[in-house]
Parts: structure tokens; sequence; C-alpha cells
């Protein structure tokens, strides 16, 4: 049975004429939300739109060649790097380093798209990719899917919505937050930026 995606009461939520107002101006902008979902998707065109430098947590951070992860202070020092950049939008969830980059974040979008579709975008990358490294992820990691993957996706809510809350209002309770929660929204949001200020 399908999950619904319910809006969280978050002190700093936003509407998506609002988020696009603010994102006119946001210097530096986190994504995230579950794999599938079109974070990349939404980060690159955001990044092309307002000339921000797009840093994906999974090319940039977490991953070496071969799948293989890096080193938890290595990848934190690496944030911490990325962060002190002036203009940047960030690609990523992973709330144990929301104490380093809320702090210095405008602006978050969390895409919560259905677990269902989800899915099906990371079935359909694969299909797209396979066999090759697609430009979000790291060097020598071929696009792949597992029922390890397909699981992690499925859980991902349940698992990782507590913790976003938790991460959000200890590190970023001032930062407002625009919930995308279907493509249509996602879409409204974008034909609002490709609007003139």
């Amino acid at each position: 049975m399908e999950q619904t995606v319910a809006p969280l009461a978050l002190s700093r939520a936003v509407d998506i004429d609002e988020a696009a107002a603010i994102l006119q101006k946001a210097n530096r902008i986190l994504v995230m939300g579950c794999s599938g979902g079109g974070k990349s998707t939404l980060s690159l065109k955001i990044a092309a739109r307002f000339g921000l430098a797009y840093v994906s947590i999974d090319r940039d951070v977490l991953w070496l060649p071969g799948w293989k992860q890096r080193d938890k202070a290595e990848q934190r020092a690496i944030i911490l790097s990325k962060v002190e950049s002036e203009r940047w939008i960030m690609d990523g969830t992973n709330p144990s380093t929301f104490d380093i980059r809320l702090p210095r974040t405008d602006f978050v979008i969390w895409v919560r798209m259905p677990r269902l579709l989800c899915i099906w975008g990371a079935v359909s990358r694969w299909i797209k990719w396979i066999g090759r490294t697609r430009p979000e992820m790291a060097p020598g990691c071929r696009e792949k899917v597992d029922w390890e993957f397909l699981r992690f996706i499925w859980t991902f809510e349940e698992k990782f919505t507590p913790r976003v809350v938790t991460g959000l209002i200890e590190h970023g309770p001032d930062v407002p937050v625009l919930q995308l929660k279907s493509r249509g929204e996602m879409r409204q949001l974008l034909d609002l930026l490709g609007r003139p200020a």
C-alpha cells in the first residue's frame, strides 16, 4: 500500500510562491529527499538558472570509485570546505551533517515524493545510464539498482523523516523550508523561477 506524504508543521515552512521569491535572492540552498525523487535534476536546473555552484553529496563527498564510501572525517572536511563558499546549491540529505550545513544555508527544498514514484525514478535512471556513470555520481560508480537500494527507498520516509525534522529544528530553526510532494509542484516552482524577478 502506497504511503501518503503528509506536510510537516515546521516553524519556517513556506509555500511555493513564497519559496520562489526567496530563491531569487538565496545564495546557499540545500536540496534533500529520497533517491529517485528528482533532487539532482531540480538542483541542476536551479544552479543553471541562478549561476550557483552545484555540489552533489554523492559525487563530491560520499563516494569513491567502485562504490566505496569515504571516511566520515574526510566527508565532513570536504563539506566544511564546500559550505564556506558564498554561492552554492547542495544536493543530498544525510542529517548527520546538518550541524555544518544548515547554519550556512539560506533555504531548504525538501523533495518528498511518494515512494513508488521514487522507485520508478531510480529504476528509469538505471535503465537510462545502465553500464555508465551519470554526471551527478562519483567517477567509477556505475549506475546500479539492487534490492537493498529499493528497500532503502521504500523505507526512507519512515526512517529519515524524524531525523530530518529533528535536524532542521536543532540546526536550522530559522531556515525557510519548502516541501515538494509531487512532480506538479516541482514544475510549478521551476515555472515561477523561470520568470523575471
